[in-house]
């Protein structure tokens, strides 16, 4: 069974706070989400493998370390995942970043894949998977999927907000994948959105409604 890290960092618990307000904007929101996606990458980094690398401080030469940065993948599920991806790239700069589009059918609820375009080694990296919402799971599970087709064994699924229905059905469809969560909500509602949630990430972030 995969695991659920719940970052409960103060500053993020504060941001995120600020995000759930409905008079927040959509530059506030913006940069709030860019802000804890860093903080959370602090943790989903943690494992991130390192090099020995000889190098010369103004006093003498010493052997020090470096990230292997060019073996992690971004991978935001379009659109409202993009909104993370800065700040991980803040944080690690030399990763290659894909992109998973998805949208949800506001009728059936379920997971429509319109694009998918991947680093060409995507199979051989640590690929962080981001989207803001984990509500039914069912976006989720089909970015995995089309991950694992490609070959990816090494996959981390982190969100913003989670409902438990999607916790469940990340853990049932995809045991081998953490993931990295900011908040664990009360439930899904009848339209299938986080209760009580922040709204439509992507509406958020772009200002379109």
């Amino acid at each position: 069974m995969s695991e659920v890290h719940l970052i409960s960092h103060p500053m993020v618990q504060h941001k995120l706070s600020i995000m759930r307000q409905k008079e927040t904007g959509s530059k506030d929101f913006r940069q709030l989400l860019k802000e804890i996606s860093l903080l959370m990458g602090y943790e989903i980094t943690r494992n991130l493998p390192l090099t020995e690398v000889e190098i010369e401080t103004p006093i003498s030469p010493m052997k020090a370390y470096r990230v292997l940065g060019r073996k992690l993948a971004i991978v935001p599920i379009l659109r409202a995942g993009l909104g993370m991806v800065d700040g991980l790239l803040d944080l690690v700069p030399v990763a290659k970043v894909g992109h998973i589009g998805l949208y949800r059918n506001e009728t059936t609820h379920e997971p429509v894949v319109y694009y998918c375009k991947l680093p060409e080694d995507i199979q051989d990296r640590l690929v962080i998977v981001t989207d803001p919402m984990l509500a039914t799971g069912g976006s989720s599970c089909d970015a995995l999927d089309m991950l694992k087709e490609r070959g990816c064994n090494n996959i981390k699924l982190m969100c913003l907000v989670a409902a438990p229905e999607g916790i469940a059905k990340v853990q049932e469809k995809h045991p081998d994948v953490d993931i990295y969560v900011a908040a664990i909500d009360e439930r899904l509602n009848e339209n299938a959105y986080i209760v009580p949630g922040l709204g439509d990430a992507g509406d958020r972030i772009f200002g379109t409604k």
